[in-house]
């Protein structure tokens, strides 16, 4: 089991963190295949700010680790990570890594059927967590 309840997933030799993952990269495969992307890399990492000393204690860089580079036809790059859900230290990262490297879009995607807009599956995260929002507003609104 990994972390926050999903089971990993084996495909290709690969261990992948959930089965939205894997999921992502095999349609990632088939991209490459049909010549829709250059290529693409797994968990590239980033580091957001590096390792230092106080008072002679030596302080851990702090890294952010995509689920996948995609490399597209029009020459951009773009990290990819397949979100089920999001942490506060995930915000916080992901504000660093804006920050810290502007010319590399990161992307945040949410496997979702119900309002997929991307690919027939996928879901911008953000996008994503509108909807549950504005749902959760309409619940309240008629729970008056």
């Amino acid at each position: 089991m990994a972390k926050y309840g999903n089971s990993k997933v084996i495909i290709d030799g690969i261990c992948f963190d959930s089965k939205d993952e894997a999921k992502y990269y095999e349609l990632l495969k088939k991209k490459k295949a049909s010549e829709e992307i250059i290529n693409f890399e797994l968990q590239p990492k980033y580091e957001l700010q590096p390792k230092f000393r106080v008072n002679g204690k030596g302080i851990r860089a702090i890294t952010y680790s995509a689920d996948f580079l995609v490399y597209h036809l029009d020459g951009t790059i773009e990290a990819i990570d397949v979100k089920g859900m999001s942490t506060q230290q995930g915000e916080i990262r992901r504000k660093m890594f804006y920050y810290k490297y502007p010319d590399i879009k990161l992307t945040w995607v949410a496997k979702n059927l119900k309002w997929a807009t991307m690919d027939g599956e996928w879901i911008l995260y953000d996008d994503l967590q509108k909807i549950r929002r504005d749902n959760k507003k309409a619940m309240n609104l008629q729970g008056r």
